[in-house]
């Protein structure tokens, strides 16, 4: 089917005319179900493999019968979610909510520490106050498998690509990447995209004014001021908040590598692993802050991140390990917290201590600047 949007097509999440063919896609697709097969049966995939792959594909095929539409897709992926937050934190909390008008699109821009879980956590607040969930900025690097795309796409994710080669071919996929999402924010679609490419793996929320001028690539081309334009693109930043990082250790081994040798070499795997460890790992609390519409003028890509940044700097909510980690005083910090965090540190080597000492202690140490 035509529709406006197929000047997005090859970067755009699915219609609701899409969603059955993606799903006949992955049901078939051997290296999704192998991925099930050895996640869910690790001691069955060996031997027994080939007997469990029709039991799954019929599994599947019945359990998305219904999901027609890119809603019945939400409606499925908020089930998931409440297993995962049930079995992989002690509960979500969330501020600045009421600030929101859940018939106004925003463009949330927020920190980012979670492949999987930060767009996850900004979308369970949105879906449990019954706004409309974003469109998903997601980085073509964790796309390599067919059926990674189809499930990001299914699961309202645009793409951002960012292995395009030369300058002509970057400026083409960023020109189309900020035309895509202004439609976006002007057809009712709320955004969400992290404040730089990346996770802050050092625990230093920063965002990079890059991101704020692939933003305005759009508001060149139609001839608005900066500020003019920036002003209608509602943008709110986000400040998501993990009391215990389930990805902190690798983390700070890969940090404390590159600082040690000059170099890390990423294991194949190793994005999908941190997903899954992101998603399945223990969290304990998580809290979201929606911080303040930018209204605001401002006059460059820098001025504007100064602002993201201050906002997700004051809203980011602070736990027992951040202050025992920065050596702060505080009223939530037990004896209880502090030998759960030194039980954390214990078996690891001393420069991985002080780098993940840094990590949680990041985030207290900047509200004091």
């Amino acid at each position: 089917m035509q529709t406006d949007n197929d000047i997005y097509k090859e970067i755009r999440p699915y219609n609701d005319d899409e969603v059955s063919e993606a799903i006949e896609r992955l049901v078939n697709d051997k290296e999704f179900i192998s991925a099930i097969l050895n996640y869910r049966f690790p001691q069955l995939s060996g031997v027994l493999g080939w007997l469990l792959i029709p039991l799954i594909k019929r599994f599947l095929i019945k359990k998305w019968s219904s999901v027609k539409t890119v809603e019945d897709v939400q409606f499925q992926v908020a089930k998931y979610m409440n297993a995962t937050i049930d079995h992989s934190c002690d509960g979500v909390t969330n501020s600045g909510m009421e600030k929101l008008d859940p018939n106004q699109s925003y463009l949330f821009i927020s920190n980012h520490r979670d492949i999987a879980m930060d767009p996850a956590m900004v979308n369970w607040c949105l879906y449990k106050q019954n706004f409309k969930t974003v469109r998903i900025a997601i980085g073509d690097n964790l796309l390599k498998k067919p059926c990674a795309t189809e499930l990001m796409r299914l699961n309202k994710s645009f793409i951002v690509k960012r292995s395009a080669k030369g300058p002509r071919e970057m400026m083409k996929a960023l020109g189309q990447l900020s035309s895509y999402i202004s439609h976006s924010l002007e057809t009712g679609n709320s955004i969400w995209i992290a404040q730089k490419e990346g996770r802050a793996k050092d625990g230093n929320d920063k965002t990079d004014p890059a991101i704020l001028k692939m933003f305005f690539m759009e508001g060149r081309k139609r001839k608005q001021s900066f500020n003019e334009f920036i002003a209608g693109l509602n943008i709110v930043p986000v400040a998501i908040s993990y009391e215990n990082d389930p990805c902190d250790v690798a983390k700070a081994k890969e940090l404390y590598e590159k600082a040690t040798s000059g170099s890390y070499e990423k294991g194949e795997l190793e994005d999908i692993e941190s997903i899954i460890q992101g998603i399945v790992g223990q969290k304990r609390r998580i809290h979201v802050s929606f911080g303040d519409v930018i209204k605001a003028p401002f006059e460059t890509p820098e001025e504007l991140a100064e602002e993201v940044d201050r906002q997700i700097t004051e809203n980011y909510h602070l736990f027992p390990a951040n202050y025992i980690a920065a050596d702060q005083t505080h009223e939530s910090v037990t004896d209880a917290e502090k030998t759960r965090f030194s039980e954390k540190l214990s078996d690891l080597p001393a420069g991985v201590v002080d780098i993940l000492k840094k990590m949680y202690a990041f985030p207290a140490l900047k509200k004091q600047q």
